[in-house]
This record gives C-alpha cells, structure tokens and sequence, in this order.
C-alpha cells in the first residue's frame, strides 16, 4: 500500500512528488502517457516558482536550460519594463522548454526515491475511512492512503469524483508556435506594428537566428487534443496579414483556447486536485505552470504531515483555503487580459488607459507582482504586513536563507538569540542570527517559505508552532 499515488507526471504531479519524498513519503506517480511529449513548447518560469526552485536546491539544475529574460511586459503583453527594486534575489523570467522542465523535476523526484509508471491510465477510484482503491485501464488495482489528481483541465480523477468546474467555455482559440520564416525581419516587424494598432492576440517575435514564435487567431474553435498544422498558421497568417511570411520548420506548434474554469472543490476526503485539474485559464501571462507548482509547494508539507501523524487536524483544510482563492484571482486577471486582447473599439480604449496608468510604479509593480505570484499574501489572521507573506532570500551567517530550506521542514529565523523550537526540532529548524537581514526580532517560515509567525516571545511562539506544526513529539 502506498501513502500517496500522484495521477500524471506534469509539472505539478513531479514537484508533489519530490515534496512529499522529503518526508519519507511512499509515492507512486501513474501517467498515462508512455512517453514524455515530443514537442517542445517554451514555458516561462516566474519569479515565485524560481524561488521555490532555489528553496529546493534546484534552481542550479534548471538555469542552464533555460533563458533569462527581463521580468516585464506580463500583463496582456503590454510593454512595459519591469519596476525597479523588485523584492527578489530572481527578478526575471526563465524561458525554458516545457519537456525539459517536466524531465527535470521528474529526475528530481526519481532520485529522492518517488516512484514513476509510465502508461498507467487511472479509469476508477473508491474512497473509505482507510485509504483510495485506484483501478487502471489494465484492470489493476491499487491502494493508498490518498490521491492527488494533477492529471490535467480533462482530469479523469476530478470527473470521477464529481467535482463541479463551473466557469466559460471557450470562446476564441489561438495558434501558437515556433517556426523559422522566409522575409527580411524588417517586413515582418513593419506588418506587425501595422496590424498590431487592431489586433492583440497576432505576432511575430524573434526568437533566434531566423526562428519566431507565431501568435494568430485560429479559424475557430477546434479539438484542442488535435494539434494545428503548419497549414492552419499559413492560412491563417494570409487571412490576417494578407502573407504567410514563408513561415517553415516549425519547432512546436499548438493551440489554445480561453476557456476558464475552477473546480467546486480541491479535497473530497483521501482525493484531492492541483494544478489544471483544479483549474484552467488562458496562458496570458504565462501563470498556468506556476500556478500548479506553486500548488504542490502548498500540498506537499502538509499532506505529508498528514500521513506521518503530525498534521494539526485542520492543516490539510488549508490547501483548499489558501491556493483556491489564487486560483480565483489568476482567472480573474486572465478574464481582464483576454478582454483587453480584444479588437473592440472598448477594449482597445481600456487598453490605452491601462497602458498609460502603468507608466505610474505601483500600478506596473501591482500587475508584476501579481503575475509572477510574489504579491500573494495568504490569511493567517492579524498581524504585519510580512505575515502569510513569502520571506525573499535574505542573507544569513551560513550563508543564504533559501539554502536552509532544502529540506522542505519549518525554519524559526531568531534575530534574538533567546528563542527555540523546543519539542518542534524534529520538524522545524532554529538558525539563532542576529546578523540577518530582517526588520523585525524573529520570523517562523512554514516549508513552502511563508511567513507563519512574527514576534519574540516564547509562548506567543510555541502556539504559532502548534497551529502549523501539532503537538510537540511524545505528546499525548
């Protein structure tokens, strides 16, 4: 019997997956899929998912595959450069392959000792006091204590538990791609800029010696299964711009829709949902990846608190109250950057007023922040500004905090001295550092990096402890 079975090995299932090792997890992945995906669409890592990233030791891993990019111009791409002084040690934007960031975080999973099969198809699952019972394509049944469905927007685990995921369907689709073209770039960009004064949701962006990435309305609203074709973006770049611009060799070529959904529910009893089974939206913005990962960061401490006997009874209850209302607030600014990619004379007028306002710092600051997730604040009650916050990678005498985070355990930071973590130790580190970069006496970190507690006093702190961390070891 296993502790979790994790359905899909995306990004999100493959970070829940090394999450949940770090505590010793038994964890088995099932993909359905028996190869990774062949095409190789380019993903853009945000600021938050780059510090989760080096909080895991993995960041190293990861750049080298990757291209840094200035972290700006997010929000409905209009081009605004990013503020200055963003509150990050990784104020940029990774463009990465998507195939090789799926690889990489499996790999990573893999070698904390996760379990990974591929072609296992989940078609039916049944839930009682002691566990799931997950029944595959072949017939084979399987058992744990839970599962987690990460197995997609069409997640079977979600259907099956009769999870509502109320919202839009889609209403326009769009071809996206990277391919090598046949004009000079001068022509290109003049036609752009020209169509570009009516149309949001068309370009041609350099991407490398003669390679572009393609943005173009599609014909209409398809099988987003069934993947475009080099002839669907010529037809359609005649449609638009009255040329092909020789486009040929294409990399990857894909589509997508604007449907925006967001499921009832995260958890019925021993299943729960992340990532685009819990949620879809259009990828304006680039916040779809990272909202799933940023998912499994949330889930992975506490569903192993769960299962190692440690959880405060209402830990696991918090996944839920915490990441779905992110959820809501991502779609709500996908809504806001569709309707501004529009080509109405209102929109475009928004559109203009927008651009205008975000030449003010807090306004350009508010929109990055909010894209790349490092404006988000969770609700743990009264208290600083700082509090339910992320901590950014401040120094500290060992060096820098986020290397103290490998582990995935709680950390107390004591600018004091005269703190600790008592019976907590065996789940929480204490770094006694006067020197540290902080504002205020003591912070108590959660594993995902979020601020729990501020203060300096013993007993305020020990009940901040109990809150996340339960009972003290050999309590009864």
């Amino acid at each position: 019997m296993y502790d979790v079975i994790i359905a899909g090995c995306g990004p999100t299932g493959a970070m829940l997956a090394a999450e949940l090792r770090l505590h010793d997890v038994r964890v088995l992945v099932l993909e359905k899929e028996t190869e990774p995906a062949s095409f190789v669409r380019i993903v853009g890592l945000h600021i938050r998912s780059l510090e989760l990233m080096a909080m895991r030791g993995l960041l190293d891993r990861i750049l080298p595959h990757g291209r840094r990019r200035p972290a700006g111009g997010f929000f409905a791409a209009i081009p605004k450069p990013a503020p200055k002084g963003l509150d990050s040690a990784h104020a940029y934007l990774l463009g990465i392959p998507q195939p090789v960031i799926v690889r990489l975080l499996e790999e990573h999973a893999i070698d904390l000792g996760a379990q990974v099969r591929r072609g296992r198809a989940v078609v039916g699952l049944e839930q009682d006091d002691e566990g799931v019972t997950v029944e595959l394509a072949d017939g084979e049944q399987l058992r744990s204590r839970y599962l987690v469905g990460c197995d997609g927007g069409r997640s079977t685990v979600r259907k099956l538990l009769g999870v509502g995921f109320p919202g839009e369907p889609a209403r326009t689709e769009t071809l996206m791609g990277e391919m090598e073209v046949g004009v000079p770039q001068e022509e290109i960009a003049a036609k752009v800029a020209e169509i570009g004064e009516t149309r949001q949701r068309f370009w041609l962006r350099p991407f490398g010696e003669k390679v572009y990435s393609v943005l173009v309305p599609a014909a209409g609203v398809g099988d987003r299964a069934e993947p475009p074709t080099l002839e669907d973006f010529r037809q359609q770049l005649r449609a638009i711009a009255g040329t092909d611009f020789g486009v040929h060799s294409p990399r990857w070529l894909s589509r997508f829709g604007d449907a925006t959904r967001l499921a009832e529910r995260y958890r019925v009893g021993r299943v729960l949902l992340a990532g685009d089974a819990a949620h879809v939206h259009p990828p304006l913005g680039g916040q779809g990846l990272n909202l799933g990962v940023q998912d499994a960061f949330n889930l992975g401490w506490k569903l192993a608190a769960q299962i190692r006997g440690w959880a405060p009874e209402t830990l696991l209850d918090t996944y839920q109250a915490e990441r779905r209302p992110v959820a809501e607030d991502v779609l709500d600014n996908t809504r806001a950057q569709t309707e501004l990619s529009s080509a109405g004379p209102g929109p475009r007028a928004v559109r203009r007023l927008l651009t205008e306002l975000m030449d003010f710092d807090e306004v350009n600051r508010f929109l990055i922040e909010k894209i790349t997730a490092i404006g988000v604040r969770y609700d743990f009650g009264e208290g600083p500004d700082l509090l339910g916050r992320r901590l950014r990678d401040i120094d500290v005498k060992q060096g820098r905090l986020y290397d103290l985070l490998h582990r995935g355990r709680g950390l107390l930071l004591d600018r004091t001295e005269h703190l600790t973590a008592g019976g907590w130790s065996d789940r929480v580190d204490h770094l006694a550092d006067p020197t540290a970069g902080l504002d205020v006496p003591c912070v108590l970190l959660r594993p995902d990096g979020h601020v729990a507690w501020i203060g300096d006093d013993q007993r305020d702190l020990d009940g901040h402890l109990s809150r996340w961390f339960g009972e003290t070891a050999g309590s009864d």
